[in-house]
């Protein structure tokens, strides 16, 4: 599924899109980390999500120094993103890191957006473009492995 988040008119927004993109990310790696029958492939899984509880902290003190509420959960596509990942737990951990990488397309398209979004400042668009990178090295790292696999 396509996300819209990067398309926002007002960067208040954007971070409040991208907070909720990040709790969703984090409870897809929650269910993967639990579900991926490989302790390896868990532990690396494990270290990625520690980048999005990173981003999460940081969107959380942008949307203070903004001066809006941040979301306190994600939102229905959760359920999507964790879907995925318990239907694909049929098919073994290939099949759980291809649907992980399509989660991560989101996160990915999503920052590519922000990085160019004509409210954000010199300081976001750094945070945004290291978010990228980190989206980034996850989606290649998923794909990568799960054609090894």
């Amino acid at each position: 599924m396509a996300t819209t988040v990067g398309k926002e008119r007002e960067i208040e927004t954007l971070v409040q899109d991208l907070i909720t993109l990040e709790r969703d990310a984090i409870a897809a790696y929650d269910s993967t980390i639990e579900k991926l029958s490989d302790s390896a492939l868990s532990s690396q899984i494990a270290q990625f999500r520690q980048d999005h509880l990173q981003h999460l902290d940081v969107l959380n003190k942008m949307a203070a120094e903004l001066g809006i509420p941040a979301p306190t959960e994600g939102d229905a596509k959760q359920m999507l993103t964790t879907g995925k990942i318990a239907l694909a737990q049929l098919m073994g951990d290939k099949t759980i890191l291809k649907a992980m990488k399509t989660n991560e397309d989101d996160t990915v398209t999503a920052y590519s957006r922000a990085v160019n979004h004509p409210e954000a400042v010199e300081k976001s668009r750094a945070f945004f473009s290291k978010a990228l990178a980190d989206e980034e090295r996850h989606r290649a790292w998923m794909e990568q492995t799960a054609t090894a696999l």
